[in-house]
């Protein structure tokens, strides 16, 4: 008698039965940013606002998920329902060990994901979520529009999927729930054997009748060690009218940090820094800063504290990240060099090619291109459209203004 036939689970391909109609989604911070790439994506917000009414009307049948693409039957104005499709860029082999590696380490990682809840460190690890431009629709209608309303339903009707279960998302990237899962529970395991064979160390310690003996006192145990690292801080649940997770979780990282820096070396490493000043730090130290959408609101939150707006904000970092506090000061503060280094820079830049820079102050300036002189002695990179003096920080400084200009990627 032949074996009966055995059915394989599959678990990086899921179907989830229609969704039905209903006015609104349970919202999530990861559902919105998943709504926030559709809607930067769109060339036609009528075809939005239709496609959303198809959603909340129903009309969107089964949709299956498996790495790299969502698909479903999307019912319009016709009687046959077309085929839709949304596709996505999975993640590489390397990003998903970074992304295995942060949770592992963090317990509370582990237990959010089981508990459905995707917290904003691991999600910006690797850039689970979609940005402007990674979502890539197709639809068999004969509407034209990127996207049509047809792809626009299946993906607001997606957000609602991704709101009950992120492990979607993850299937969406690349990998299904109970292959992640067991991935994690086998990291969780070696970290935990490795803690095991760990000695832990004997602590110095005084017998408390010596401690309160009257007379000479003896001497107190040398202090603990400090830890190689900061800690990561906890994940922070979404909850209603609770404080932004993101915020928590950065101002919790910050702390740690401060706290570690200040430990082991004893000073403060942003005492002397001012409101705006750390504000832009902090937006420059955030991965993807202002491109996902957890920090376009962060940075829409420091902007407004600082009274500056995003742009300001935006063009601060890039400075920041082009030598930190010095460069900074290069962005917002002309100053008048005395005779030397910048009164050569010019006769050098004809020399090796680069004529033509007018002087103003610490700048030497083309319609395009332009040198700034630090008070550090090093030259700053900065471009900007013909005719429009928007200047943005370019490239790496450097003591030769040639060379510094040479460097750019592009050159």
């Amino acid at each position: 008698m032949s074996p009966l036939p055995t059915t394989r689970y599959d678990d990086r391909r899921r179907t989830f039965p229609a969704l039905g109609a209903r006015s609104e989604r349970t919202g999530t911070w990861w559902g919105g940013a998943w709504i926030e790439a559709l809607e930067d994506l769109a060339l036609d917000p009528a075809r939005l606002a239709r496609g959303r009414k198809y959603a909340q009307a129903g009309h969107v049948d089964a949709i299956t998920v498996t790495p790299g693409r969502i698909t479903a039957y999307v019912h319009g104005s016709r009687p046959r329902p077309y085929r839709t499709e949304l596709r996505l860029r999975t993640l590489s082999d390397q990003a998903w060990e970074d992304f295995l590696d942060t949770a592992a380490q963090d317990p509370s990682h582990i237990a959010a994901l089981l508990d459905k809840d995707l917290p904003h460190t691991l999600a910006d690890q690797v850039d689970l979520l979609p940005a402007s431009g990674d979502l890539v629709p197709d639809c068999s209608c004969p509407d034209d529009g990127y996207p049509c309303k047809h792809a626009a339903a299946l993906c607001y009707q997606t957000a609602r999927l991704l709101d009950e279960d992120p492990f979607v998302l993850l299937l969406m990237r690349g990998r299904g729930e109970q292959e992640t899962l067991a991935a994690l529970a086998r990291r969780n395991s070696a970290l935990t054997a490795v803690e095991r064979e760990t000695a832990t160390p004997e602590l110095p310690t005084v017998a408390a009748r010596e401690a309160v003996r009257s007379g000479a006192r003896p001497e107190l145990p040398p202090p603990f060690p400090p830890p190689e690292r900061a800690g990561h801080p906890p994940a922070f649940p979404t909850f209603q009218g609770a404080p932004d997770p993101l915020a928590l979780d950065l101002l919790a990282t910050e702390a740690a940090a401060r706290a570690h820096v200040l430990l082991t070396t004893g000073e403060d490493p942003i005492a002397g820094l001012s409101t705006w000043q750390d504000a832009v730090r902090l937006a420059a130290a955030h991965p993807g800063s202002g491109v996902t959408s957890t920090t376009r609101a962060l940075y829409a939150a420091l902007s407004r504290a600082t009274g500056r707006t995003p742009t300001d904000l935006a063009r601060a970092v890039a400075a920041w990240r082009q030598g930190g506090l010095a460069a900074l000061s290069v962005l917002e503060a002309p100053w008048d060099p005395p005779a030397g280094p910048f009164d050569r820079a010019r006769p050098a830049l004809t020399a090796a090619g680069h004529p033509g820079f007018r002087p103003w102050r610490n700048h030497l300036s083309t319609p395009t291109t332009q040198l700034r002189y630090g008070r550090d002695g090093l030259w700053y990179v900065y471009e900007s459209d013909p005719g429009r003096e928007d200047w943005w920080p370019r490239g790496i400084p450097a003591q030769d203004p040639v060379e510094a200009l040479d460097a750019l990627p592009d050159r």
